[in-house]
């Protein structure tokens, strides 16, 4: 019997840390750390981002306004005494204007109001250039007005508009042609008689654009709308037809060369700049198909091209992530390929489905350049009809077209307009997604 070999001495306790383990601890806290870092770092972006807009934005959603009597003069507004609209449409809103220069004037003078430095014109300046024809057309709309003294409210312009809202300054005001300090100085001693005051406008989200003199009424309504149109008539088209070709290609055909052709150029057609999709749609639908320029439709027609491979993509991946158990155990009790797929794997990937379809939405949703190239940029003043009256026909615009709009102009109002036309945007993106959470819960299956 031999004696058995004394055991090789430990190196060292296992309850002991050597160095190698040290730089290992040392090495994952340093990625934990960097991991924290990026996040953090990712969130402040972010806040600040989200802080600029709103903190901008928000004061769009608030306009200033002017109330105060007006006496309608029948003989400034209808010469020929008739009460006849035809007649009266030949007082232009000039005429308009200096009327409510000159009961403003009066109406302060009688409150007790000094206009001192401040002329009829720098007067007429504080009133938002559509007042004058907000006015008109309600006297046209109803003669019988005339003669009467009315109470009427209309917008102040975009600087007054601003000093209330901080945008505009003294200092500013001097270097400025557009605003003086006796108006600024007039605006106070308004705002303390409750002439001038600032509520929420709603108009702000339903009046059209306006043009570049006019930032106080410019309004989201028709980029509402123009928006609502496309991304209904996407939905329409690249939700069947994406998930019929995913289906198609993940369950039916054939694997061999051409399927791998397809393939291939559906990932390649989701990488090609948004821009090449609006000449396309430049090319084919406008000067080949004749539809109108800065239709819904058009432009609907090139986001449905542009989010067609990210759908199949994301579809695909979702019936890819359904277990080959459930396909076996269909098929094994008799279910043939049809009912498998849509009996069983289809309603598994609806959740996935949805998610894909959202933000291929969400990504149209937010494209510029291929409805610039459609002329989609261009000024629309006038609501497009409902759909079933063609609508989808008329000209519109779009949310991301009209912040690219109003960043573009000059005005600091139209740029803190475009703010909170980014804010709407963002709401828009937050309620598609809203709906699709409920969606997947309402699909959701467990196996």
């Amino acid at each position: 019997m031999t004696d058995t070999p004394p055991l090789p001495k430990a190196a060292g306790s296992l309850l002991e840390l050597d160095a190698r383990t040290r730089r290992r601890n040392a090495a994952e806290t340093r990625f934990r750390l960097y991991g924290i870092a990026a996040v953090a770092f990712s969130l402040s972006i972010l806040f600040v981002m989200l802080f600029t807009i709103f903190s901008d934005g928000v004061q769009s959603f608030r306009q200033a306004s002017i109330t105060f009597d007006v006496t309608l003069d029948p003989e400034r507004l209808d010469p020929e005494g008739n009460r006849n609209p035809e007649e009266m449409a030949d007082v232009t809103t000039i005429g308009y204007g200096n009327l409510l220069s000159d009961q403003l004037s009066a109406y302060m003078v009688a409150r007790g109001i000094s206009t001192e430095g401040v002329s009829a014109r720098d007067l007429n300046a504080m009133i938002s250039r559509d007042g004058p024809g907000s006015l008109r057309a309600q006297v046209l709309a109803d003669p019988t007005m005339l003669g009467q003294t009315i109470r009427f409210t209309t917008y102040a312009s975009g600087r007054i508009d601003g000093y209330m809202k901080g945008r505009v300054t003294r200092d500013t005001a001097a270097r400025d042609t557009n605003i003086s300090v006796e108006q600024l100085d007039l605006a106070d001693r308004m705002i303390e008689a409750g002439i001038l005051t600032a509520a929420f406008n709603w108009e702000f989200l339903t009046r059209p654009d306006a043009s570049d003199q006019r930032p106080e009424v410019a309004g989201l309504g028709v980029a509402i709308l123009g928006s609502a149109y496309m991304m209904g008539l996407v939905l329409l088209m690249v939700l069947p037809l994406g998930v019929a070709a995913s289906i198609y290609l993940e369950e039916f055909a054939p694997k061999n060369r051409f399927t791998d052709l397809i393939e291939v150029n559906i990932s390649n057609l989701a990488a090609v700049p948004s821009i090449v999709y609006g000449i396309l749609g430049l090319a084919v639908f406008i000067n080949y198909a004749q539809f109108p320029r800065s239709s819904a439709l058009v432009g609907a027609l090139v986001l449905t091209l542009m989010t067609l491979p990210t759908i199949i993509i994301a579809t695909r991946a979702s019936l890819r992530a359904v277990p080959p158990s459930i396909r076996e155990a269909a098929l094994g009790i008799g279910a043939s390929k049809m009912q498998t797929v849509f009996h069983h794997v289809l309603p598994l990937a609806t959740p996935g489905i949805l998610t894909g379809t959202i933000l291929g939405l969400a990504s149209a949703l937010g494209e510029t350049a291929p409805l610039l190239l459609i002329g989609m940029v261009a000024f629309v003043g006038t609501y497009p009809a409902s759909p079933l009256d063609g609508g989808i026909l008329d000209p519109a615009t779009a949310l991301p077209v009209q912040v690219y709009a109003w960043a573009s102009r000059s005005d600091p109002a139209f740029i803190e307009r475009s703010s909170g036309a980014i804010i709407v945007l963002l709401a828009f993106l937050l309620i598609m997604n809203l709906v699709v959470i409920l969606l997947r819960r309402r699909f959701e299956r467990r196996w």
